[in-house]
């Protein structure tokens, strides 16, 4: 059973047909006591740093995810759930999050369009099962205006190039985050759900 946490900011219904569609039952739930006994958590997000951190303290969630996460479980945070990996954002003010990947989250600044929507090359940076049977420098489907700077290179699974270079996949242990949308990126996202299935 995959658990897809709802806090109020993620694209639930589509995150949860993409990883049906991959092949897993699905559950989504707010609850302590599910996140304990699933057999891997997907964190979606679509909205600010700040008020994704709120949510979830006010649903009780913060010690209970942190823990889930200290275990090593397979957990796949995209976008937003990626990017509350780390241990801050400057996402309207500075506001810390689960800390459990080392670096800070930043808006991209320059001379390109914010936010970075459409679709996107990433370039593997390690060979995982994050990306079995993918090529590298696929395309895959970004929306969002801040990305996540790790503090140690080694943290980055996969980049990709707008006004600058990237860390667009993260990957931990079993923690797995992606500052792309599979489940918006076609049958190269089913690839990858399928992938991070495989695990748990």
């Amino acid at each position: 059973m995959i658990l897809v946490i709802d806090y109020g900011l993620g694209n639930i219904r589509s995150v949860s047909r993409a990883i049906e569609k991959a092949g897993a039952e699905v559950v989504v739930s707010s609850k302590p006591e599910d996140i304990q006994k699933a057999g891997g958590i997907v964190l979606p997000g679509v909205g600010a740093f700040q008020k994704a951190m709120k949510n979830i303290k006010s649903l009780d969630l913060l010690d209970c995810l942190k823990n889930y996460l200290r275990s090593q479980k397979p957990y796949l945070g995209i976008c937003l759930g990626m990017q509350i990996l780390f241990n801050e954002s400057y996402e309207h003010g500075q506001t810390a999050g689960f800390g459990i990947i080392d670096g800070v989250v930043k808006k991209f600044s320059g001379n390109v369009k914010i936010p970075h929507m459409g679709w996107n090359q990433v370039k593997i940076k390690k060979k995982t099962e994050f990306f079995d049977g993918i090529s590298d420098n696929s395309y895959f489907y970004f929306d969002h205006s801040y990305y996540a700077i790790p503090n140690d290179s080694n943290a980055a699974a996969g980049t990709t190039d707008y006004g600058i270079t990237f860390t667009s996949a993260v990957k931990a242990g079993n923690i797995w985050g992606v500052q792309f949308h599979p489940e918006k990126s076609g049958d190269i996202g089913l690839k990858f759900l399928r992938n991070f299935l495989s695990i748990c």
